[in-house]
């Protein structure tokens, strides 16, 4: 079992367990929500509630946005930025974790229901075959009632998934 998961880049800072997993995970993102993490540092909106949080979740976006800026990486992610649907090659953070950004492209595939983000995050799931890793339980609570094909895993659910080792999508399975 290959364990890959669709996530934002932010939900790493924010979930700081999600980098030392019990097995090898790999996490995709979709490219805009690693430029998202500039934008959520300078607007100087609190992340988190708690003042002492959102300092450390603000320092791990930090942290984050410093892995992606160095040179070999930022290369690599480069690369994949060349072409809609083009990912770079994992990226590893540590023994158990690699990171695989994808150029996704936002195509209103799901209308006004999901903003561009949302939608990149469902399309990746489609075209990567990996379920949606989120803590957002609006964003559940709308896909489910789209009826949209992805597996979906809540965040508090994701040490279960993982011992689990359930295979979302069967090999000859098609999502539509």
């Amino acid at each position: 079992m290959h364990n890959r998961f669709v996530i934002e880049a932010v939900m790493l800072a924010i979930y700081g367990h999600l980098l030392s997993p019990a097995k090898p995970v790999e996490y995709v993102i979709p490219s805009s929500t690693i430029h998202e993490l500039d934008d959520i540092l300078r607007s100087g909106d609190p992340v988190m509630p708690e003042p002492e949080d959102d300092k450390y979740v603000k320092e791990a976006i930090g942290k984050l946005i410093a892995f992606f800026e160095q040179p070999f990486y930022a290369k690599k992610i480069s690369g994949s930025l060349l072409a809609p649907w083009r990912t770079s090659p994992p990226l590893p953070i540590n023994e158990k974790v690699s990171i695989t950004v994808i150029y996704a492209v936002d195509s209103a595939q799901y209308g006004e229901a999901f903003d561009p983000v949302e939608t990149e995050l469902i399309l990746t799931c489609s075209k990567q075959r990996a379920p949606l890793l989120t803590d957002q339980i609006d964003l559940i609570g709308r896909m489910l009632e789209a009826e949209v094909p992805v597996m979906i895993v809540d965040i508090e659910d994701f040490e279960y998934v993982l011992e689990a080792g359930t295979e979302p999508y069967p090999e000859n399975d098609t999502l539509y």
